[in-house]
C-alpha cells in the first residue's frame, strides 16, 4: 500500500482535527503535520493480515488519528499556555432566523471548555464512531480510563449546553 492511500482520510482527519483544536487554521496545520509524520513513518505502518481493503482501510485512519493524537498532545504540551478560541456570547432574541448555527456555535463553545482529554475520548467515539477499545488504542490509555473520560465528558457538555457556566480553575503559586 502506498502513501496515496492516506489521501482519502483527510476529509475526516480535518473534521476531527477542527473538532480538537477548535480552529480551522491550527487544524489545518495538525493534519499538515499529521501527514508529514505519516510519510515519514509509512515504513513503520503493517496493514493487517489477510484483512479486507476496507479492514485496511480502517486500520488506516486510525494510525492517522493516533498519529494527529500525539501531534496535538505534545503541541498542547510544550506550549506555555492553553490557546482557546473565544466566541462571543450570543445575544438572546426573541427571533432567532439560524437556530442550527447559533446551536453549532453553542456547542463548539462548549466543547472548548472541555479539557483535552475528555475533548478527545468525546470526538473519538461521539463523532469518528471508534468502538472504547479502538479509542482506548489510539490513545494509548486503559479502556476503563477511555469509558470514565467519556463519561465525565459527556456530562459536562451536557451541563454547559444546559447554559451552565464553565467551572474556572484557580491556580495558586507553589514555591
Amino acid at each position: 500500500m502506498k502513501v496515496d492511500a492516506a489521501l482519502v482520510h483527510i476529509p475526516r482527519l480535518r473534521r476531527y482535527a477542527r473538532a480538537l483544536a477548535g480552529d480551522a487554521a491550527l487544524a489545518d496545520d495538525l493534519v499538515q503535520d499529521t501527514l508529514e509524520r505519516a510519510c515519514q513513518k509509512w515504513d513503520l505502518w503493517q496493514p493487517p493480515a489477510t484483512a479486507s481493503v476496507e479492514q485496511v482501510q480502517k486500520a488506516l485512519l486510525s494510525w492517522l488519528l493516533t498519529l494527529m493524537h500525539n501531534l496535538y498532545a505534545n503541541q498542547w504540551q510544550q506550549s506555555s499556555r492553553h490557546r482557546t478560541v473565544a466566541l462571543d456570547e450570543a445575544q438572546d432574541t426573541p427571533h432567532d432566523p439560524m437556530p442550527r448555527l447559533t446551536l453549532q456555535l453553542d456547542l463548539e463553545r462548549a466543547l472548548s471548555h472541555l479539557t483535552p482529554q475528555a475533548r478527545e475520548v468525546l470526538l473519538l467515539i461521539g463523532m469518528e464512531q471508534f468502538s472504547y477499545g479502538e479509542a482506548a488504542q489510539m490513545l494509548g490509555v486503559p479502556v476503563g480510563t477511555v469509558m470514565s473520560r467519556l463519561s465525565r465528558a459527556r456530562e459536562q457538555l451536557r451541563r454547559l449546553m444546559e447554559g451552565e457556566r464553565p467551572a474556572t480553575t484557580v491556580l495558586r503559586a507553589v514555591k
